[in-house]
C-alpha cells in the first residue's frame, strides 16, 4: 500500500467516527489513521485509542474549527499522500488508489476529490465537482446535486475548489501552499485553500472512479443557526480575501442588500428566528473580519 495518512476530526463524534473507522478496516486500510478530537466534552482521543490500538488518536483541548483540527493532524502525519475525510463519511472500496493515480497522473494535480453520494440517499450524488464563484453573489453550486447517479459524471475533470469532506493531497503540496487557513473555523476554509493551491501551480481534480458516502453536516446541523453563522460571516472574509479591485465592495454590497435581506425575509417565514439572527450577527462580524484583516490569516 502507498504511504497514506487518513487525517479525520472528531467533535463529539465518537460513534460516527467509529463507523467511519469501521468501514476504513473492512475495505482494508492498513495505513496511518489520524484521529483528531477537536474539544470534544469528553476526551474521546482515549476511548477511540482504548477502541482502535493502531490510530493515531490526539487530543485538542479547545475546538479549533475545521482548518485547525486537520492542521494538528497534518503536523503529525507521516504519510506522503494526506487524505482528508470528514468523521461523517464511509467508505465501500479502497478509493485511495484511484485518487492516488490521479494525483499521481500529472505533475501539476495538487489535490484530487473524489464522489460523493448522500448515505441516506446512497444512489444520489452530493458532489461531481464544483462550479466557479461568482464574483458578486459569492455563490457556486455542487455539479450533479441531489441527482440520481446513472453515470452522467463518469469523466475526471478539473474543479476550481475542493471538497473538504473528502479530499487527497501530497505533502510537497502542502509544502508550497501552506496548510489550511484558520481564521475561518467552519465553512469557505478549503475554498480559500484551493485558491492557495491553484496559486502555487497546482489544479484540482475530480475523479469518478472513488466515490464515498456522507452524512452531511452531522456536527453543525443540516440547517443550523451555526452553520448560516458561520456561511454568512465566512462569505464576507473570503471576498476580501481572495477578490481584487472594484469587485470588493460590490461583493459586500450585494450581501448586505441581496443575500443578507433575502436569507432573513425566508427564515421569518419559516418562524425560524435563529436564523434570522445569525444572518445578521454572521454579517457583523465578517465586517469586523474584514476591518481588521491584516496580512495573515489567524
Amino acid at each position: 500500500m502507498e504511504n497514506i495518512s487518513i487525517i479525520t476530526v472528531n467533535y463529539n463524534g465518537f460513534a460516527i467516527t467509529c463507523e467511519l473507522i469501521d468501514s476504513l478496516y473492512r475495505v482494508g486500510f492498513d495505513g496511518e489513521i489520524i484521529v483528531v478530537d477537536n474539544g470534544s466534552k469528553e476526551d474521546e482521543s482515549k476511548w477511540i485509542a482504548e477502541k482502535y490500538p493502531k490510530i493515531t488518536a490526539i487530543r485538542s483541548n479547545e475546538n479549533l474549527g475545521f482548518s485547525g483540527g486537520n492542521n494538528l493532524g497534518i503536523r503529525v502525519a507521516k504519510g506522503d499522500y494526506l487524505f482528508f475525510l470528514n468523521n461523517d463519511t464511509t467508505l465501500t472500496e479502497q478509493i485511495w488508489i484511484p485518487l492516488i493515480e490521479r494525483l499521481n497522473s500529472t505533475s501539476d494535480i495538487g489535490m484530487v476529490c473524489p464522489k460523493i453520494m448522500f448515505e441516506y440517499a446512497p444512489d444520489t450524488i452530493q458532489f461531481a465537482g464544483y462550479t466557479e464563484l461568482h464574483s458578486i453573489t459569492l455563490r457556486n453550486a455542487m455539479i450533479g446535486f441531489n441527482q440520481k447517479d446513472e453515470g452522467q459524471y463518469q469523466i475526471a475533470h478539473t474543479t476550481p475548489y475542493a471538497m473538504g469532506a473528502a479530499m487527497m493531497t501530497h505533502k510537497r503540496v502542502i509544502e508550497k501552499a501552506g496548510e489550511m487557513p484558520e481564521c475561518y473555523f467552519l465553512y469557505y476554509e478549503e475554498l480559500d485553500w484551493s485558491e492557495r493551491i491553484k496559486e502555487v501551480g497546482f489544479t484540482i481534480w475530480y475523479e469518478p472512479m472513488a466515490y464515498i458516502f456522507h452524512k452531511e453536516s452531522a456536527a453543525t446541523g443540516r440547517m443550523s443557526a451555526l452553520k448560516q453563522y458561520y456561511l454568512t460571516r465566512n462569505r464576507l472574509f473570503f471576498v476580501k480575501r481572495n477578490l481584487k479591485g472594484i469587485a470588493i465592495p460590490i461583493a459586500i454590497v450585494y450581501q448586505l442588500l441581496i443575500s443578507l435581506t433575502k436569507n432573513c425575509f425566508q427564515s421569518l417565514l419559516q418562524k425560524r428566528f435563529d436564523l434570522c439572527s445569525a444572518t445578521i450577527k454572521g454579517f457583523i462580524d465578517g465586517m469586523k473580519m474584514i476591518m481588521n484583516y491584516g496580512d495573515k490569516c489567524d
